[in-house]
C-alpha cells in the first residue's frame, strides 16, 4: 500500500455535496481515506473571474500505481461531470495527486510531487492541517516550512470538517 495525498477542488453547484460525492468515489475506487483536512473556501487561482472554490486534502492508502491512480481520479472527475474546457477554469470537481509516498515521478501524464504545491496556499493550508511534517521529496522541506515561505497572497478560509465515511457523519 502507498500513502498518497490528494487535493480536491470544486466551484460549481453544491460545493459541499461535490466534495462528499468525490470522497465516496475515492473510497470506492482509489483506496482507504485515512485522514482528511477541513474544507476551505479559497479564491480562484490562475483565472480569477469565476466563483470561489471549496478545497480539501485527503490522505489515502492505495494499492494503485501512480499513473493508475491518476487514471482512476480522472474517471471520477468524468463521472461527476467534469468538462475540461479551459485551463484553471470552473469545475464540478478536480482531483490532483500531490504526493505518492516519497516518490519522485515524471511522465507525460503525471508529475509527483505535484509541481505547484509550494506556490499555492489553497493546497498548503489543508495539507499542513493533516501532514505538517511531511517532507517534500524534491524540495527537502516540510509542508509547514513550505507554507511559511509561500508567497501566494490569495485568501483561504477554513469552513468545516467533512467526514467521508457515511452521509450521517458529514458536517457543513
Amino acid at each position: 500500500m502507498a500513502q498518497t495525498y490528494l487535493l480536491l477542488g470544486t466551484n460549481l453547484g453544491n460545493r459541499a455535496d461535490n466534495l462528499a460525492q468525490a470522497c465516496d468515489w475515492i473510497g470506492q475506487r482509489l483506496g482507504k481515506i485515512v485522514v482528511q483536512s477541513s474544507i476551505y473556501e479559497t479564491m480562484p487561482w490562475g483565472k480569477t473571474d469565476q466563483p470561489e472554490f471549496y478545497n480539501q486534502v485527503l490522505g489515502v492508502e492505495t494499492h494503485l500505481a501512480p499513473e493508475a491512480l491518476l487514471v482512476a481520479a480522472l474517471e471520477i472527475e468524468a463521472l461527476m461531470g467534469r468538462l475540461r474546457q479551459e485551463h484553471w477554469g470552473e469545475r464540478v470537481i478536480d482531483i490532483d495527486v500531490l504526493y505518492y509516498d516519497d516518490l519522485v515521478w515524471e511522465s507525460a501524464q503525471l508529475s509527483v510531487p505535484h509541481p505547484a504545491i509550494a506556490a499555492r496556499r489553497f493546497t498548503l493550508i489543508p495539507l499542513v492541517e493533516i501532514a505538517p511534517e511531511y517532507i517534500h521529496p524534491v524540495l527537502g522541506q516540510s509542508n509547514q516550512a513550505l507554507l511559511e515561505r509561500c508567497l501566494d497572497p490569495l485568501g483561504v478560509q477554513k469552513l468545516a470538517s467533512l467526514v467521508c465515511s457515511t452521509p450521517e457523519q458529514r458536517l457543513l
